[in-house]
């Protein structure tokens, strides 16, 4: 079997790439090593930016997202028991993000891919990806018991951090850069209406807070927590008297209770890996990189390595210019690093660690006092949370 790009990964990167190649007439087969249905039951995150919600139209997928999806204009820092609003679009000249589940996302691209008659197939095991550092690639995998192989011009990495795509590449010819943050967050998910209307990020003295949500019924709530807490010793009532005690007391009294269906503690790091090239071998999103989740950003880093791509292999097709594909790591990597500025800033400013001193606290709260009564600070954070442009 022969096809120009193989792509192993059908998250919402592997998917959103695979569509845009195939609208543009490069013939592409998405691989994973997971069904449909465990990829369709993965809670992700959900604040897309304008140029994220842009791909997705581009990609003819964006009709549901447009109907269901929640239009923000900004969102709420609090401290000091205060609410300070950063208003996103008057801040940067009309921009705004989209709240809508990554998972209702992946469900528009696989039924997008579907009825565009793009080849996806799953349950493939041993995905394996060879002699990418040449000129004539392929990947192998297993599936019922026989072993395929394709061959490919190009091969695009989407599985993720744990994927074999990053693993494939030599070490000493990656450099990783690192820092695993000393918490963790504490989620839930429940079918209870959000306690505002836009986001919330809570700075207190028991930890950082996050009040979002996935539509008008539907709430993701955060929490901070030590990373040697157990999910079993949350129960659901424990978890929301936590979140109200660390919101101010109108937020707390609005807090609409219910059972959780899914609750889940994700440790925090940063993450990025050099170059996103080896090769014909490229790496897009959480391959290459990871961020805290506490600027929105990582999905969002997927898709704008989705665009540098996908503009690189069209232009390869197209006009049999290799320089986009060659400029793809440089470019890439330059939006990703300020991106994981922007997320590390975001988690120091809004948490409180463990080792933190009277001093670093007092320069905390001074920061998030500057910020909120600065505009030329709040259009910094305002422009970085909408999405630096491509």
């Amino acid at each position: 079997m022969r096809t120009q790009i193989v792509i192993i990964g059908s998250g919402p990167s592997g998917l959103l790439l695979g569509q845009l190649l195939s609208d543009a007439g490069i013939s592409n087969i998405v691989l994973d090593r997971v069904g449909k249905d465990y990829i369709l039951g993965r809670v992700r995150a959900g604040v897309l930016e304008e140029g994220t919600v842009e791909l997705i139209d581009r990609a003819k997928s964006g009709t549901r997202m447009h109907v269901e999806g929640l239009p923000h204009d900004g969102f709420s820092l609090v401290f000091d028991g205060r609410d300070h609003r950063i208003d996103l679009t008057g801040l940067t000249g009309g921009k705004r993000v989209m709240v809508y589940g990554q998972t209702e996302l992946t469900r528009d691209l696989m039924e997008r891919r579907e009825t565009s008659g793009g080849e996806s197939i799953y349950d493939a095991s041993n995905v394996q990806p060879h002699d990418f550092d040449g000129n004539s690639p392929y990947v192998t995998y297993e599936k019922d018991g026989t072993t395929h192989r394709i061959d490919c011009d190009f091969i695009a990495g989407c599985d993720g951090f744990h994927g074999v795509s990053r693993k494939s590449i030599p070490e000493r010819s990656l450099r990783v850069f690192e820092k695993v943050y000393p918490f963790g967050w504490l989620g839930i998910l429940a079918d209870v209406p959000p306690v505002n209307h836009e986001l919330i990020y809570a700075n207190h003295p028991r930890g950082f807070a996050l009040c979002s949500m996935r539509s008008a019924t539907r709430s993701r709530y955060y929490v901070q927590c030590a990373l040697d807490q157990k999910i079993e010793d949350w129960s659901d009532d424990r978890f929301w008297d936590e979140l109200r005690r660390r919101l101010p007391p109108h937020h707390a009294d609005a807090v609409i209770t219910g059972p959780s269906f899914e609750k889940s503690i994700a440790p925090l790091r940063s993450f990025v890996a050099e170059p996103m090239r080896f090769g014909r071998l490229f790496l897009v999103g959480d391959a290459a990189h990871i961020v805290p989740p506490t600027g929105a950003k990582g999905l969002n880093l997927a898709a704008s390595d989705v665009h540098y791509l996908f503009s690189g292999l069209a232009e390869h097709y197209r006009d049999g210019s290799d320089k986009g594909i060659n400029a793809y790591s440089a470019r890439a990597l330059s939006r990703v690093w300020k991106a994981v500025r922007f997320s590390w800033w975001m988690t120091t400013i809004m948490h409180r660690f463990p080792d933190t001193g009277e001093f670093d606290q007092r320069i905390q709260e001074t920061e998030l006092d500057y910020l909120t009564h600065s505009r030329a600070a709040s259009t910094v954070l305002a422009e970085n949370y909408v999405g630096l442009p491509y």
